[in-house]
C-alpha cells in the first residue's frame, strides 16, 4: 500500500528527509517545524500512517504505524506483523527518492515517538547506506531480532538521538537504552532536554546543526 504524503521543498534539492510522525498524529504534525531547520534546499516527505485500531487505546482507530498492545517489556508489546508490513511501505518511500535521483547517502530517516521507532527499525535494516537517522523521543522495537536482521550498510552511519527528561509517555530510559545499544555501531550523539513528550526549540537548533553537518547544502559528497 502506497503511503499518502505531505511533500515540501525542491525535488532536486540537497537531500531528502523522510519524517515519520507519532501515534495518533499525521504527516502535517511536523510540517510547521520544518522552517525552523532553515534548510529550504532540503526536500521533506511527511507520510501519513494508516488508520488502524490501537489496543493500548481501547481499540480506538487512529493513525498508527503499528498496534501497541501494552507497555510492559516483552516480545508481544508491539505487533510484529504490523511493523514488518509497514516497513515495506516506508522502504518504498526511500526507493522512490533514489529512483527520482536522490542518492541514498543524501536521504535521512527522521521519526518522533512511534515514528522514531519505525525510523530506527527501517534504517537499521535498509539495504542502502542512508545519510543518517534521527530518533526523537523514541525506542527500539523487535529488539530480539535486530542483530540477525540488521544490514551491514547501516554500520557507522550518523545518528541523532534526543529525548525529554520529563517524558511521561516514553520514559527517557527507553530512549537511552536504544542509544546505548546502538552507539558503538553508529556515529551517534545523545541529547536530552528538560521537557515532556514533545520537541523544543533548543532541540531543533541541535538537529539543524546535525543536518548541516551530514547533509551540507549543495553538496553531493557522501
Amino acid at each position: 500500500m502506497a503511503l499518502e504524503t505531505v511533500e515540501l521543498g525542491p525535488r532536486d534539492g540537497s537531500g531528502t528527509l523522510i519524517w515519520l510522525h507519532g501515534l495518533g498524529a499525521d504527516g502535517h504534525d511536523f510540517e510547521g517545524l520544518v522552517p525552523h531547520l532553515r534548510r529550504p534546499d532540503l526536500r521533506v516527505v511527511l507520510p501519513h500512517a494508516p488508520v488502524r485500531p490501537v489496543t493500548l487505546n481501547g481499540g480506538y482507530p487512529m493513525r498508527a504505524w503499528y498496534d501497541i498492545r501494552h507497555l510492559e517489556p516483552g516480545p508481544n508489546r508491539e505487533s510484529a506483523e504490523d511493523i514488518r508490513a509497514i516497513s515495506g511501505d516506508i522502504q518504498a518511500l526511500i526507493d522512490a527518492e533514489i529512483a527520482a535521483g536522490t542518492p541514498a547517502h543524501r536521504i535521512l530517516l527522521v521519526g518522533f515517538s512511534q515514528g522514531g521507532a519505525m525510523a530506527l527499525h527501517v534504517g537499521l535494516r535498509c539495504p542502502h547506506r542512508l545519510g543518517g537517522l534521527v530518533a526523537l523521543s523514541t525506542y527500539l522495537t523487535l529488539e530480539a531480532e535486530l542483530d540477525a536482521e540488521r544490514s551491514a550498510e547501516s554500520t557507522g552511519i550518523p545518528a541523532f538521538f534526543a529525548h525529554g527528561s520529563r517524558d511521561p509517555t516514553v520514559p527517557m530510559a527507553r530512549g537511552r537504552a536504544a542509544y546505548d545499544r546502538l552507539a558503538s555501531s553508529l556515529q551517534a550523539s545523545w541529547h536530552s532536554y528538560p521537557m515532556g513528550h514533545e520537541l523544543c526549540l533548543e532541540e531543533l537548533h541541535a538537529l539543524r546543526a546535525f543536518l548541516d553537518r551530514v547533509l551540507p547544502s549543495n553538496s553531493s559528497a557522501p
